[in-house]
């Protein structure tokens, strides 16, 4: 069963959508309430659901490919390594059914289990420590009375040294937890504060479009300023309107949140398509229009090198004519251009003119992010690993040419041919992809200093204790001879 079935399972069950609430429009009578509801009662189980559905719970939480809901074991690529999400059923064996509501609040809010071991921030417990008491009195109640409890465990997370010493995550949250719980600002109103308590704490939406520092905590000054998240890169989403979505409509924001397409600006892929499909298509249109308020009123990044948004670049254009005649009819191997390539494996559903299908289920290729963008990683990664995102009932489709396609695998060589022909023809111009650039976005994306610091990091440690011991003992070596040398300087 796909997740999104699963999802829509979920919902039915809890039955009609109600407002992700709890710490929005009236967070502060939630905080300040004493929740005495019996953790098993329908209603507050029916709103832990919509919150977990709001955080994207399951989509971390449950494997591909037929994984059992909250199961864990869902592979999150990160720089350091593979992190493996846990099991969060109410097993008592495998997953969280023996967590007080106290050590589950702690896992949620500070990233420490219940025995003691810390997690990494592959789990946005950074954006999660803004959650009120009541939401998490209510995601408590779901978790350990609307879940199915599943008893297999989830693989165990193995990174390498020295990012697999989880206790070093005690000192990276003091330096960069900020353990504060959302509060309403009174200089907005209370769809501004509903629309920030769900894009900040909730849909964590800064862990993805925020950029990171050198010890991979997210950048507070560059807030949703646009951040590359492996082989795929989340944009700018500040209010500014070259750079991030100044530009759109709130129908179009609207849109892409919910479908995860707005016609000439943006279709959603990769993480974001994950999103889309298992969490932001369920919420409601109150829940959506908060959102893009909020967003509206974020301090505009603006990218110096950009003089107009990334949709604005490119026109429909067509090179099929010139390549016809070409080549023998009974030639082989002759998909040797971008604009050949093109017109073999892309043109049949983006048509010659990179138009788009007539639904633009198949998008345009001009007024278009992904080809308009100075960071080309979204258009190639689009072509290596495809495009699979269900909402509203329409499933999107794009098969993917790496080295797993069930169409055609290209190479590395012949992306970066394609790639630099659709920016030409449709996208922006100035911007190229190199064979380099393709072969590591085909290996999971750019590598941050810190994870290329790796391999020399044990002999770095071995180099500091030795030298550390080495002073040690010289110093002590010091003082004995000035021990030695005193009583003989007395006698003289």
């Amino acid at each position: 069963m796909r997740i999104a079935d699963q999802l829509r399972t979920h919902v039915k069950r809890a039955g009609v959508l109600v407002l992700v609430s709890a710490g929005l429009m009236g967070a502060a009578q939630f905080a300040s309430a004493q929740v005495t509801a019996n953790d098993a009662d329908p209603a507050l189980i029916a709103k832990g659901h919509q919150l977990a559905v709001a955080a994207d719970c399951m989509a971390c939480h449950t494997a591909i490919n037929g994984g059992k809901p909250f199961a864990g074991g869902y592979g999150i690529a990160s720089p350091m390594g593979t992190i493996y999400s846990s099991n969060i059923t109410p097993s008592k064996t495998a997953g969280i059914g023996n967590y007080t509501e106290v050590q589950f609040a702690r896992a949620l809010r500070e990233g420490v289990r219940a025995d003691g071991a810390h997690l990494y921030p592959a789990m946005p417990y950074t954006s999660y420590t803004g959650l009120t008491d009541a939401d998490v009195h209510a995601l408590y109640a779901y978790f350990m009375h609307g879940v199915t409890p599943i008893d297999d465990a989830a693989p165990p997370t193995k990174l390498p040294f020295p990012f697999s010493v989880r206790a070093s995550m005690a000192l990276w949250n003091t330096l960069y937890l900020n353990e504060r719980r959302f509060a309403p600002d009174p200089r907005h109103d209370a769809q501004w504060n509903h629309g920030a308590y769900l894009a900040n704490v909730l849909a964590h939406c800064s862990a993805c479009h925020t950029p990171r520092n050198f010890m991979m905590a997210e950048d507070a000054k560059q807030d949703l300023g646009g951040a590359q998240l492996g082989a795929w890169y989340a944009p700018n989403i500040t209010s500014d309107a070259v750079s991030g979505i100044g530009a759109w409509t709130d129908a179009e924001l609207a849109s892409y949140l919910k479908t995860g397409r707005a016609p000439g600006k943006n279709q959603a892929a990769g993480p974001m398509a994950e999103a889309v499909q298992n969490s932001l298509q369920y919420l409601s249109d109150d829940d959506l229009a908060a959102i893009v308020a909020y967003l509206r009123s974020t301090p505009p990044i603006r990218d110096a090198r950009e003089t107009k948004p990334a949709f604005a670049h490119g026109a429909s254009a067509s090179v099929e004519t010139g390549l016809r005649g070409m080549q023998p009819s009974n030639a082989n191997g002759t998909l040797t251009t971008g604009a050949a390539l093109f017109s073999g494996y892309c043109a049949s559903c983006h048509r010659v003119d990179g138009t788009g299908s007539p639904s633009q289920a198949y998008p345009s290729l001009s007024a278009n992010t992904a080809t308009g963008s100075l960071n080309p990683s979204n258009l190639v990664a689009a072509m290596l690993y495809g495009v699979d995102r269900e909402a509203g009932g329409q499933h999107v489709l794009m098969p993917s040419f790496g080295e797993d396609s069930y169409v055609q695998p290209l190479s590395d060589e012949q992306i970066a041919s394609i790639a630099n022909y659709v920016l030409t023809q449709y996208g922006n111009a100035d911007v190229r992809v190199s064979v380099e650039e393709v072969a590591q976005a085909r290996n999971g994306g750019p590598r941050p200093l810190l994870a290329r610091l790796q391999p020399v990091m044990v002999p770095g440690i071995v180099v500091a204790v030795l030298l550390v011991i080495a002073l040690a003992i010289g110093f002590a070596r010091r003082r004995a001879a000035k021990a030695v040398a005193a009583p003989q300087a007395g006698k003289v």
